[in-house]
């Protein structure tokens, strides 16, 4: 069972509802990243507490550990990490990048970009790639084992289909950004044959959702929109390289929209950043996944309101090492009304961080995911009231 539901439209913002087979959530939405069955350092009773109704699982690190099969013989990946909400899995197509020319390029989906949002604080490991692509699939280097394995399209639904989840992607070449046109056609061509196969051996009491790729070429972009556009899908993926520049992505989105089916959702995959939250939902997408909020947590940054000084050019975070919170007793946020926020100080978050405490990895990341969580509440909130943007100008100073 799948349904989508577009409830109100501000612009091209939309307000809408999705249910699947375990349950509903509402869009625009930011989905937690749980990679391996668990949004790190959080379990289900934190994601409920801070009304998460839906996260996303990744295919290609499930399979490698502990197994598709193990996780469908233990019941599926509901019963397995004891969730019974909606749960998407990506198709593994982003490892065959990120562990392929991203390792081998050094770059990100953006090219100036380091990984999800464009701090050099996070530099990407540039060598020897583990992951590599033809025309019937992709070969991993295995990271655990050193093995050799091989995903393939109908490889990709198999496993999807072992863990159960209610939203899935057909496998997919995700580019990189400094890959030129002819590759970028090359790679498109291939996405395009292995979503026709996708199509073919799903698991039909899945919703699946194809992805639109192309690089940053508007003609690409446009024929593969089109494309996807006429075939069978529940939902769109906005995937791949996104261009050289923030400003690029916004072009592409703005190129891809307007050709898929209003009727259906529009998936923007791996992007997470205050920022393009606002920016994205007004282009008319419903629906984001980004590991940023509990990545930047365990390494110290933790987001912050505009009324705490959050802003575009910090990324809505402060640094919680900065020596000025070591006596500062104020929660994170004065305006946030998370657990963590109103239950400890900055400056005890200070300690556990630099004492490396692992209590401060579960408090952080707590704090972030929700504060991004209750962001989008306060998204949907605006479109419903016809205020987007004047809730978009408050919080990025800009319309």
């Amino acid at each position: 069972m799948f349904n989508f539901k577009i409830i109100q439209e501000y612009g091209n913002a939309r307000l809408g509802v999705v249910k699947t087979r375990h349950g509903k959530f509402k869009t625009p939405v930011f989905i937690p990243v749980a990679t391996l069955a668990c949004v790190r350092a959080l379990d289900k009773r934190d994601l409920d507490e801070m009304g998460a109704e839906v996260i996303l699982a990744n295919t290609y690190h499930l399979f490698l550990r502990p197994g598709d099969e193990l996780i469908k013989k233990l019941g599926g990946l509901h019963k397995f990490m004891n969730y019974d909400k909606p749960i998407v899995t990506d198709s593994g197509g982003f490892q065959a990048f990120s562990l392929g020319f991203g390792m081998e390029h050094g770059v990100g989906k953006i090219a100036n970009n380091i990984f999800l949002e464009g701090l050099k604080e996070i530099p990407i490991r540039k060598g020897e790639k583990w992951a590599s692509v033809d025309d019937e699939g992709v070969t991993f280097k295995n990271h655990i084992s050193g093995e050799i394995v091989r995903l393939t399209p109908r490889k990709s639904m198999e496993i999807q289909s072992n863990l159960g989840s209610d939203i899935i992607f057909a496998l997919d070449e995700c580019t990189s950004p400094l890959s030129d046109k002819d590759y970028t056609a090359r790679a498109l061509e291939r996405t395009h044959r292995w979503a026709e196969e996708c199509l073919k051996h799903y698991n039909k009491k899945q919703a699946l959702f194809g992805v639109v790729q192309g690089g940053e070429f508007k003609d690409l972009r446009i024929k593969s929109a089109k494309f996807m556009a006429e075939k069978d899908f529940a939902g769109f993926g906005i995937g791949g390289s996104l261009g050289k520049s923030k400003q690029d992505m916004l072009n592409i989105i703005e190129w891809v929209v307007p050709l898929l089916p209003d009727e259906k959702p529009r998936h923007l995959l791996g992007i997470g950043a205050v920022e393009d939250l606002f920016n994205c939902v007004e282009r008319g997408i419903d629906m984001f996944d980004c590991v940023a909020p509990a990545r930047w947590a365990r390494r110290g940054h933790l987001y912050v309101s505009p009324t705490e000084g959050g802003n575009v050019k910090n990324k809505f975070r402060i640094h919680i090492q900065n020596a000025k919170f070591k006596e500062d007793g104020n929660p994170i946020d004065r305006e946030c009304d998370c657990y963590v926020c109103q239950n400890y100080s900055r400056a005890y978050l200070r300690h556990l961080y630099v004492s490396n405490e692992l209590t401060y990895f579960r408090l952080a990341s707590y704090h972030n995911v929700y504060f991004i969580l209750r962001l989008m509440d306060r998204i949907r909130e605006a479109i419903k009231e016809n205020r987007f943007y004047e809730l978009k100008k408050e919080w990025l100073g800009y319309v």
